[in-house]
């Protein structure tokens, strides 16, 4: 009887533990582990995943964040992201749910027939559950590259001219743009972060001739990514370049949302570029004042220094959402301060 009791008793104070512990988080450490969740930000996956749980113990969203998804379109109804759908000044509805700048004709619903899009928009999301998302669409597989680029430069300038406060843009080229690249400077002076795939080519892109845009721009708002396994080694298939990708995420095998209401895998660049928008988005969220460049330091300065990463990616760093979290709220502490003390001094 004795030993029921004390069993019971342990029970209970786990039970409790447990509620103590989902309080303390931002957010329910189940999403850590949905359906639409992957290794990425798994907890059990402590070296290679991005450490988010330690994240959402020190977070308390402060603004609304919006993030410009600049991709394939989106399932605007999907279970996993219906209520983060965002659409300037009007109400989400199944006509109205983004912007489709891929067709000849504008259109307000940005169908996503590739899957890409609402994959990515899926990671963004797990990693911040309360992320607004603004779909933008310029991918048509029946368009010649120079389409798809010319629809990619009118939805960066869509995000620039709504003001959001990310673009995660998981594309690219080989080609450089004088347009797309005065859309990227205008969002430069707007303080708007761009978020760039490195790439899916296996190679160096510090080298001129394997240049990847927007990534290779070299503009102070892009951080450009490359993408890591479980294993903590970059990908094959990932572009790399010790001068021109800034830091490493998970990019293998990434469960997230997918069109049809399901979830599903998908490998590249792309997939890290989502996590690292992600954990952008909940500094921005949780440090409104703080500034482009204070955020792209903070990512890069809190990343993890990995070995196997050494020569391919800029300070061997991978993406740490916890000591991103961390050194965010340091760095804005000291910015109040210095704030104050100037004020006082006047």
């Amino acid at each position: 009887m004795k030993r029921v009791i004390q069993t019971v008793f342990i029970l209970t104070l786990l039970f409790k533990l447990s509620l103590v512990c989902a309080e303390t988080l931002a957010y329910h450490p189940e999403l850590l582990i949905s359906r639409y969740a992957s290794w990425g930000i798994d907890p059990d996956k402590q070296m290679a995943s991005i450490n988010l749980k330690d994240s959402w113990f020190r977070f308390k969203k402060k603004k609304d964040i919006i993030v410009a998804v600049v991709d394939t379109g989106i399932q605007g109804d999907h279970p996993f992201l219906k209520n983060n759908i965002h659409v300037p000044g009007r109400k989400v509805t199944s006509n109205y749910f983004g912007v489709d700048f891929s067709e000849d004709k504008l259109s307000f619903t940005p169908v996503d027939a590739h899957g890409h899009g609402t994959h990515v928009a899926g990671i963004v999301k797990s990693v911040f559950p309360e992320v607004k998302i603004l779909a933008l669409k310029y991918y048509n597989p029946k368009s010649s590259g120079q389409a798809n680029l010319e629809a990619t430069i009118k939805a960066l300038q869509y995000a620039v001219d709504q003001n959001v406060d990310v673009i995660n843009y998981s594309g690219g080229g080989p080609e450089a743009s004088v347009e797309e690249l005065r859309v990227l400077r205008a969002a430069e002076k707007k303080g708007i972060l761009i978020i760039a795939a490195a790439g899916n080519e296996r190679s160096n892109i510090d080298e001129k001739r394997n240049a990847y845009y927007p990534a290779s721009y070299g503009l102070s708002n892009i951080i450009t990514v490359g993408a890591h396994d479980d294993g903590l080694n970059i990908i094959p298939s990932s572009n790399y370049g010790k001068k021109s990708v800034d830091i490493a995420a998970p990019g293998y095998r990434i469960r997230s949302a997918i069109p049809g209401n399901g979830a599903g895998y998908m490998t590249g660049t792309s997939q890290a570029t989502a996590f690292v928008t992600g954990v952008v988005a909940l500094i921005k969220a949780k440090h409104p004042k703080l500034e482009y460049d204070h955020i792209k330091n903070i990512i890069l300065s809190s990343s993890l220094k990995i070995k196997t990463f050494e020569g391919k990616i800029l300070g061997s760093g991978k993406l740490d959402a916890g000591r991103a979290l961390e050194l965010a709220e340091s760095v804005n502490e000291k910015l109040e301060t210095l704030a104050a003390r100037s004020v006082a001094n006047h």
